[in-house]
C-alpha cells in the first residue's frame, strides 16, 4: 500500500496568507523527504480559509524543492477555465515536473467560486465533462485543430490563424504519453461518477469526509465500469483519504487529534460541517439517509472519521478500514493547520517511517496466509 498527502488546505481566516502557504510548501517538502508517493493541493478562489487559489501554480513553486514525490492537482476546478487553457497548463506543468504530475480534476463545488465567475446557475458537471472531453481531444490530437464535438459548448479550432512553419497554432502535448494519470476525488456514497471513471480509466480518489461504510461502494461501481469495458481492475487504481495523526503516545494523539479545543482536527471538522450543512451536504456523514440531520453533530463526525494514536493504534486503525472495504492501492493523508508544527511533523514522520511499514507488513502476511 503506497502512502500520500492531500491538503485542501484549511487553515483560521485570520492567519497571515504568506505564512499559511509557507506551510503548505514545507508540509509537501517534508512528505518527499520521507518517501509519500504523491501529493494533492486543492484550490478554491473565494475561501479565505482553503486559500489556495491555482494548485498548479502552487505545485509549480514544489518542483525543484522536491525530487521524486508525485505533484497533483487536487483538484482543478475544470467549471471555472476554458479547457484550452487547463490543456496547455497542465501539460506545461508535466513538463516542468518531467513527468511527476498527476491530474486531478472536478467541477468545482464551491458555490461562492462559481457566483464570482457568473456560473452559479449553470451546470457545472455537465462543463465538467465538456471540459475534459475537449482536453483529451487536444493531447490526443494534432494541429491544425478543429475540436467540435456533439452536444460541447467547447468548440477550438486554430484553423483560421495558424502559422505551423513557425509554430503558431500549436498545442503541446504532456510530457507522459499518452496522457498523465487522472484522477477524481469521490465524495458521494454510491457515486454513479465513478462508473463513468472506471470506464474512461481516471482514478478514484475516495474523499476524507466521507463514512467509512460508504467507501466500498466506490470500488464497485469503479469495477462495474471497468466491466463494462471489459477491464479488469487494478486495486492500485483507488486512493482512500483519512484524517489520520500519530503520535508516540496515545494520550498525546487524543488531545491534539480529537479532544483538545485548539486541535487543528476540530478545527478543520467545524469548518467541514458548517460547510457541509450549508450546502445541504449533510448525507456524507450520514450512516444511512433516513439518519436525523441533528445526530450529524462534530462529535459524531470525528468519532467517525478521525484515525488518531500511537503507531501501533493508527495501523490496527488502517488494517480495521481496510477489512472494512477491502484492499486499495494508497492511504492519503489529510493535511491539516500545523497549530504545533512539532507534532504535525512528527505524525507525518511516524506515518511514513512505522505506520506504513507495519501496515504492509501486515498486509504481507494476511496475503502469504
Amino acid at each position: 500500500m503506497r502512502l500520500g498527502y492531500f491538503t485542501m488546505p484549511v487553515h483560521p481566516i485570520d492567519r497571515p496568507w504568506a505564512e499559511t502557504l509557507k506551510e503548505d510548501r514545507e508540509a509537501v517538502i517534508l512528505c518527499d523527504k520521507l518517501g509519500f508517493y504523491d501529493a494533492f493541493v486543492g484550490e478554491h478562489l473565494t475561501d479565505r480559509a482553503e486559500n489556495v487559489t491555482n494548485c498548479m501554480t502552487f505545485l509549480a513553486s514544489l518542483i525543484t524543492d522536491t525530487k521524486q514525490i508525485k505533484l497533483g492537482s487536487g483538484t482543478a476546478n475544470l467549471s471555472h477555465i476554458h479547457p484550452v487553457v487547463i490543456a496547455q497548463q497542465a501539460a506545461m506543468f508535466d513538463h516542468l515536473s518531467e513527468g511527476r504530475f498527476v491530474f486531478g480534476v472536478s467541477p468545482g463545488a464551491l458555490t461562492s467560486d462559481a457566483e464570482a465567475l457568473g456560473i452559479l446557475e449553470q451546470d457545472r458537471n455537465k462543463m465538467f465533462a465538456e471540459s475534459i472531453d475537449v482536453i483529451l481531444a487536444i493531447w490526443a490530437g494534432d494541429a491544425p485543430y478543429n475540436i467540435d464535438l456533439p452536444d460541447n459548448r467547447y468548440k477550438v479550432s486554430t484553423d483560421r490563424t495558424q502559422a505551423l512553419e513557425i509554430g503558431v497554432g500549436y498545442m503541446g502535448k504532456p510530457y507522459q504519453q499518452p496522457r498523465p494519470e487522472i484522477v477524481g476525488t469521490v465524495v458521494a456514497p454510491f457515486s454513479p461518477g465513478v462508473v463513468l471513471m472506471g470506464k474512461r480509466d481516471f482514478h478514484p480518489l475516495s474523499a476524507n469526509f466521507l463514512l467509512s461504510k460508504h467507501l466500498k461502494s466506490h470500488w464497485e461501481n469503479y469495477c462495474k465500469g471497468k466491466a463494462e469495458v471489459g477491464v479488469e481492475p487494478k486495486v492500485s487504481d483507488w486512493r482512500v483519504a483519512r484524517n489520520i495523526f500519530v503520535a508516540d503516545d496515545d494520550k498525546t494523539a487524543a488531545r491534539y487529534g480529537r479532544t483538545d479545543p485548539n486541535s487543528p482536527y476540530q478545527f478543520y471538522w467545524s469548518q467541514m460541517l458548517y460547510k457541509m450543512r450549508r450546502g445541504k451536504r449533510l448525507y456524507v456523514f450520514k450512516s444511512h439517509k433516513e439518519q436525523a440531520d441533528e445526530e450529524i453533530t462534530q462529535d459524531y463526525v470525528m468519532d467517525n472519521c478521525v484515525i488518531h494514536g500511537g503507531v501501533n493504534k493508527v495501523v490496527d486503525g488502517i488494517l480495521a478500514l481496510r477489512e472494512e472495504i477491502g484492499d486499495f492501492g494508497e492511504i492519503v493523508y489529510a493535511g491539516m493547520d500545523w497549530v504545533d508544527p512539532a507534532l504535525a511533523k512528527r505524525s507525518l514522520q511516524l506515518m511514513a517511517e512505522e505506520v506504513m511499514p507495519r501496515v504492509n507488513a501486515a498486509i504481507g502476511k494476511s496475503a502469504a496466509a
